[in-house]
């Protein structure tokens, strides 16, 4: 018989659905409970999910029957709670951005090295099949040597919804970061700029746009917007496109559509929740049940921050960042 992996949520906002979705799927695999900042919330969504709702988040912690947590609250309060989770020996999936600085990162890789628990960062594009699809072409040699990688981001977002997120460098850029390390590799320089376009209160940038050198010479271009939805023929909704000197190929959010809102956005984009569902599931089967090592790493997140540094000082400083990757 296959043993009962129990998990815990630290946060129940939105995004908790589809993690606890996941979890429902997976033969041996329980939610055992969640702790929301907010108690009438968490009662209500305990009550939604069939578990248990914690008073603290420390009453979850030292439940002996959780195996691991799914750190799912706002960024500023990641670093805590993932030391937290570690020091008490939970094993750990966190949402993005894992922390709020490259320092929080470093501390954080301390603190695992150290207690020995398995962390996965929510890297969810990765773990789409079109995606994984794209990493085999180009780790086979099938796309030849790759010149260039784009990923593209455009899906409207109003002012009240996105004034609770950071700027969609570190909101959104963060992800494409990521997927472009998966696929193309280091970036040698980094040049980016970005925008506030009709803002009112929510200060942040809600268009950003960036272009890197990779180490392997080719040539990257990350954007990404709240700004407006593009609904042009072959939109940049969310697409990746990587081009090599034998070939190329290309993931879209647009190939799976439902003309149903979704929260604030005006379609629903069906491989998003998903490709969570997807991360959730591979955490738990293949990190935890398995031992594998998890396809997003603790060590990718800090080489994403660096790179979402560089980001943001190239737009404030106006500068191209070269960047060396072998520091501490």
């Amino acid at each position: 018989m296959r043993r009962t992996i129990r998990i815990g949520f630290i946060g129940a906002g939105d995004i908790a659905n589809l993690h606890a979705r996941a979890i429902a799927k997976l033969p041996g695999a329980e939610l055992r409970g969640l702790w929301n900042r907010t108690a009438s919330r968490a009662k209500a969504k305990a009550a939604e999910y069939g578990c248990r709702a914690y008073e603290t988040a420390e009453e979850l912690l030292v439940d002996p029957k959780i195996e691991a947590v799914f750190i799912l609250t706002n960024v500023e309060t990641h670093f805590r709670y993932a030391v937290a989770a570690a020091e008490a020996g939970k094993h750990i999936l966190m949402e993005k951005p894992v922390a709020e600085t490259l320092e929080e990162l470093l501390n954080l890789k301390k603190v695992i090295e150290r207690t020995k628990v398995k962390l996965m960062p929510v890297h969810n594009y990765i773990h789409e099949p079109g995606v994984e699809r794209i990493r085999e072409m180009i780790q086979s040699g099938a796309l030849g040597a790759i010149t260039q990688f784009h990923m593209m981001y455009n899906i409207f977002h109003p002012e009240d919804n996105r004034v609770k997120y950071p700027g969609v460098i570190h909101q959104i850029m963060t992800h494409h970061a990521y997927t472009m390390i998966y696929l193309a590799g280091l970036p040698a320089a980094v040049s980016c700029m970005k925008s506030n376009i009709d803002a009112t209160f929510a200060k942040q940038e809600n268009v950003a746009m960036a272009v890197m050198k990779m180490q392997n010479n080719a040539l990257s271009h990350l954007s990404a917007s709240f700004a407006g939805d593009d609904h042009a023929g072959e939109p940049w909704t969310c697409m990746i496109k990587v081009i090599g000197t034998k070939g190329s190929a290309k993931y879209s959010y647009r190939d799976w559509v439902v003309n149903a809102p979704n929260g604030p956005h005006s379609q629903t984009y069906f491989c998003y929740p998903e490709s969570i569902v997807n991360t959730a599931s591979s955490f738990i089967e293949n990190v935890l049940r398995n031992g594998r090592e998890p396809l997003s790493t603790l060590d990718d997140a800090i080489a994403v921050q660096r790179i979402i540094d560089a980001c943001e000082k190239s737009a404030e400083e106006g500068i191209t960042v070269n960047m060396n990757f072998d520091r501490r």
